[in-house]
């Protein structure tokens, strides 16, 4: 009985060393796999927080812990972590894209993704992004303007070349080769975009330099 009793000691102290200690169960950095991330998360910084538990048991690790750690990262929304045996890591990244490009005191653009979040920094303006002109540090405003770009179909986004918005209730865009659009506020952004879009089908409205939206029921364009 006593040699069955040492024998199953043995067997689980065993499995123990396999599971927390032998290396056939430690993370290797080389099999971590890693996706989405985006055009503005450094790659080299999610590698060196990987890194850091590099041969750690692969039991032991902790999934939430390190998942928190990655969404620390600028330009990180989201992270899912999950552990590929035996020694590896799938790592699913969402990461924030830029929505918009504001001009900076002294020069420069800061990068700022649809909810108003930085993300990174240019010295020029990308040429795939508008440039948004709000009062500086007034989160209502810059949320009000990027709740109307976040509203608009993509294809009418795509054409938006700069936005305005000196309060909430008065935003409005330049079109590329396109007239002037006062959007006014956020609300009713779906049917202004509606409204606008049949409208830019019409030779008045292509040719007018302002097309006013604010009331939607009752569009106006004017030419300077």
């Amino acid at each position: 009985m006593w040699g069955r009793r040492t024998g199953y000691v043995l067997v689980a102290g065993a499995a123990v060393w396999l599971v927390l200690l032998s290396p056939v169960f430690a993370l290797d950095a080389q099999k971590v796999q890693v996706t989405g991330y985006g055009t503005v998360v450094d790659p080299a910084e999610v590698r060196t927080l990987i890194e850091a538990d590099a041969g750690s048991s692969l039991a032991t690790l902790s999934t939430g812990q390190l998942t928190s750690q990655l969404k620390d990262i600028p330009g990180v929304r989201a992270a899912h972590v999950e552990r590929a045996w035996p020694d590896g890591l799938v790592v699913t990244l969402e990461s924030r894209e830029p929505a918009a490009a504001i001009p900076q005191f002294g020069g420069g653009y800061t990068l700022v993704d649809d909810e108003g979040i930085h993300v990174g920094k240019a010295s020029k303006a990308p040429a795939d992004l508008p440039t948004l002109t709000v009062p500086a540090d007034n989160s209502k405003v810059l949320k009000a303007a990027l709740a109307v770009i976040n509203s608009m179909p993509a294809d009418l986004r795509d054409r938006v070349d700069s936005i305005s918005a000196p309060t909430v209730d008065s935003v409005s865009f330049k079109l590329a080769n396109g007239p002037t659009v006062e959007w006014g506020s956020a609300e009713d952004s779906e049917l202004k975009g509606e409204v606008l879009q049949v409208m830019l089908k019409s030779k008045q409205a292509r040719k007018a330099d302002v097309i006013d939206v604010s009331a939607p029921t009752l569009p106006i364009t004017t030419n300077n």
